[in-house]
């Protein structure tokens, strides 16, 4: 990633000119698309910039595919879908973007087929930068679009999928504006800003596939780079990685814990979320308990422990089997946070009938499991790690002793609580066909 700030008096006289590439035939499997340029622009000079459509290095590369639904094409290209609303689907592809239908085309391209992204669009802009090379003894920059769209914005826009001999992004971080202000988050995408621009006089319905800009030749550069991966944000820095399709599935139970301090405010948006869940009798059967003070968890834990042996004990177990049991409560002591969800029956209706109020009890016992559900899915989109454990439902009392709680406050487990140490194990296969029954 390029450092630079230039001064205006070094980009020459600042005229940029844009112009499209014309005469490009329709591009076949095994075309050489660097020579395709040379021929129709044979004019090329040593620093112009290309942005080169993706599809058509798709097409040369033989990533057209025919007989295969645009769904089952989408489905094989993509790494997990964000989004999905009707027919529309956003997917990461496993080139790291995140963009509609996985880069799945059926447009531009005969009926019956549609064109993938190029498998590595980086080595696509690499060779037709070397082909131009070879045939007109120029060194031009290569930047492969593809068009995107934008989460808050209507409309799409073309954006850089893969460049070669093109400075992806300028970093000004660090640097001072002219009123002496620290830039702190500066960093200029201008492959992208490269990618757009060409789009202006390529046009989606022009079928002229390759722009030219003019008149930047500093942002070129002698080797080919390091490739788009400077413009793909790290899953751990994206803010936004969960979409609506796959923040379910971003909880996982976790039970190895860094380190790094949790941030209670963190806790406390997933308790927002927790007390959104449904509940009946328009009541809040929910309360949390966060124990943010280490000698708390150590006091409660222990008490834990030690009620847990006795009952144990008292049921006839063997020592050894004791500390196997004990031990899988390692997992709380391991977190440097706990939550003690709670339920509380208040608002719930008393009935004559025994049975009809063990249904009213289970339906508020529901309510909190729901409430818990939710407070795990949004810690896990807050970036914490989780792990509901059921272990204070065995000694209640001890709990509610220890933590100073009313009597009617029952302690529906503990959260252990963190920043995962280790990635978590993959999910069994499951199928939801084999959960439903239809009647």
């Amino acid at each position: 990633m390029s450092r630079i700030h230039r001064r205006q008096d070094d980009r020459g006289d600042g005229r940029l000119v844009i112009f499209p590439v014309w005469g490009i035939p329709e591009v076949r499997k095994g075309d050489d698309v660097g020579e395709l340029i040379a021929a129709a622009s044979p004019d090329l000079r040593d620093g112009d910039i290309l942005v080169v459509t993706s599809k058509i290095s798709s097409k040369a590369e033989g990533r057209t595919l025919r007989g295969v639904s645009r769904g089952e094409a989408i489905a094989a290209e993509t790494t997990r879908v964000v989004a999905r609303r009707g027919e529309t689907v956003i997917a990461q592809t496993t080139h790291g973007f995140v963009m509609a239908a996985a880069g799945v085309d059926a447009s531009n391209t005969e009926p019956g087929t549609v064109v993938l992204l190029p498998v590595d669009p980086d080595a696509s802009a690499a060779a037709i930068r070397a082909s131009i090379r070879e045939r007109l003894g120029v060194s031009v920059g290569v930047v492969v679009s593809d068009t995107f769209g934008r989460p808050w914005r209507n409309g799409q826009t073309d954006l850089a999928v893969g460049v070669a001999g093109v400075t992806p992004a300028l970093d000004y971080r660090g640097l001072s504006d002219d009123h002496g202000n620290a830039l702190e988050v500066t960093l200029t995408a201008v492959a992208d800003e490269f990618a757009a621009a060409g789009d202006l006089v390529k046009g989606k319905l022009a079928q002229t596939p390759v722009a030219v800009i003019r008149g930047i030749s500093e942002y070129t550069t002698e080797e080919d780079g390091p490739g788009i991966r400077e413009l793909v944000r790290p899953s751990e820095e994206d803010m936004f990685r969960y979409g609506s399709r796959d923040v379910v599935f971003a909880r996982r139970t976790i039970r190895e814990f860094s380190g790094e301090p949790v941030d209670g405010a963190k806790v406390r948006r997933a308790v927002d979320a927790a007390i959104a869940a449904p509940a009946p009798h328009h009541t809040t059967p929910w309360r949390f308990v966060l124990l943010e003070s280490a000698g708390i968890r150590e006091k409660l834990l222990d008490a834990m422990r030690e009620a847990w042996i006795a009952d144990l004990r008292g049921d006839g177990f063997s020592e050894e089997s004791i500390a196997k049991r004990v031990r899988r409560g390692d997992v709380l002591r391991a977190a440097p946070y706990l939550a003690v969800p709670c339920l509380v029956m208040d608002g719930s209706h008393t009935y004559r009938d025994s049975r009809r109020n063990a249904a009213e009890r289970e339906m508020f016992v529901v309510a909190t499991g729901a409430g818990v559900q939710n407070f795990l899915v949004q810690l896990a989109v807050e970036g914490l790690g989780s792990a509901w454990v059921s272990s204070t439902m065995f000694c209640r009392d001890v709990v509610r002793e220890v933590l100073d709680l009313p009597p009617d406050w029952d302690p529906m487990g503990a959260v252990a609580i963190g920043h995962p140490a280790a990635p978590p194990r993959d999910r069994a296969p499951r199928q939801a066909a084999d959960f439903i029954a239809v009647r």
